[in-house]
């Protein structure tokens, strides 16, 4: 019965090829697939091994690159095996050929894709200023231009392989990009903008910039928007090409602050006190950690008060230690000045009263009476 059954395997025929080779090929098929993932599984593994003793950068980098090996790509070079056993027509051996080299090249290319971004990474965390690495415009671009790099190879190596006219197809490429550049203009001013942001760096991100009304830390620099976060806690998305024509303040390098801030005191001040309240705002400044004195003058005669102008340093970027000072400092100067007798001026005007002399308001009354008088009819 057994002699049969392989007999009937060996006699019966599917598209020309009996089932004896059909069940071969499916046989070899899942033997080429299971070896494959037990032997990258294995490689892994000793892989790992090795990643835990210290300094084995070259194992950890192997671990993530094998770790992008595709299920699907393995899959389709096992069926690849399987179909070679088969007896095939000569034309159909020409295409299997040519899929081998399609599916190494797609595997070969994900490695590498998966190579290019490790190293990218790497490069960009060692030569990052910040404790922690967040990314940055030229890593994003750079990392974008090198795997469109890496595709485009690969693609038109694939491309070859099957036997497309390259160069005509090159060609063809140059003329439609013109008219889709032509399309899609904004989008490419855009791009351009982030290459800007990359090349001329304003602003990283982690940087808390301002860009008109608007403030916050920059999330994200990609290739058409740039994300801020505000100090309100929503995400701002902001075209490049916007950003690059605005004006935008950065944060990042402030070390230190110059504050200005104005005051009036009353007109009742006395001169004495002048000199106490400008010598009393030094030595209040002074006394504050991280500032340093620069200035203190009565500055102009307002319209109802005298206007001073004090300059300091603070020797902190933070908007936080900024306030903490300027709120110590005006206590401090609420406190001195009640010492000294000065008041703070208040928005306000005077009027003056004056009682003009009897005699002038006499005669002025007799001149009222002569104009009234003169514009009297005359009566006949």
């Amino acid at each position: 019965m057994d002699l049969g059954f392989f007999n009937t395997l060996l006699s019966t025929s599917l598209l020309g090829i009996s089932l004896a080779n059909w069940l071969a090929m499916l046989c070899l098929i899942l033997l080429s697939f299971t070896l494959a993932r037990t032997v990258i599984g294995f490689v892994l593994r000793n892989l790992r091994t090795r990643a835990e003793k210290p300094g084995a950068h070259v194992s950890q980098i192997a671990i993530q690159v094998l770790s992008s090996t595709s299920n699907t790509l393995l899959l389709l070079a096992a069926i690849l095996i399987g179909v070679g056993i088969l007896d095939l027509p000569e034309r159909w051996l020409t295409r299997v050929s040519s899929l081998w080299f399609v599916v190494a090249a797609l595997q070969v290319g994900l490695w590498a894709n998966r190579a290019v971004a490790l190293a990218v990474h790497h490069y960009f965390v060692k030569h990052s200023q910040a404790d922690v690495y967040q990314g940055s415009a030229l890593a994003t671009l750079s990392l974008w231009g090198a795997k469109v790099l890496l595709w485009a190879v690969v693609s038109l190596a694939m491309l070859s392989n099957l036997g497309v006219n390259i160069t005509a197809f090159v060609a063809s490429l140059g003329v439609g990009g013109i008219a889709i550049a032509l399309a899609v203009q904004n989008i490419l001013g855009d791009v351009f903008a982030s290459l800007s942001i990359a090349v001329d760096k304003p602003f990283e991100v982690g940087d808390f910039i301002v860009v008109g009304s608007l403030a916050g830390t920059v999330e994200h620099v990609g290739l058409k928007t740039t994300r801020i976060r505000s100090l309100g806690g929503e995400q701002i998305v902001m075209a490049n090409a916007e950003m690059i024509g605005s004006t935008i303040q950065n944060y990042k390098k402030l070390q230190e602050r110059r504050i200005v801030f104005k005051f009036g005191l009353t007109y009742a001040s006395q001169p004495s006190q002048i000199k106490q309240v400008t010598a009393a705002l030094k030595e209040i400044i002074q006394r504050q950690d991280k500032t340093r004195f620069d200035r203190a003058h009565l500055l102009t005669f307002g319209d109802s008060s005298l206007e001073f102008e004090v300059v300091y340093i603070v020797l902190d970027a933070s908007y936080n230690v900024y306030m903490d000072i300027q709120q110590a400092i005006n206590i401090e100067m609420m406190e001195a000045f009640a010492k000294i007798g000065v008041r703070f001026a208040l928005s306000s005007r005077s009027l003056y009263v004056e009682t003009l002399p009897a005699d002038f308001l006499a005669e002025q009354d007799r001149q009222d009476a002569q104009s009234v008088a003169q514009r009297q009819p005359v009566m006949q």
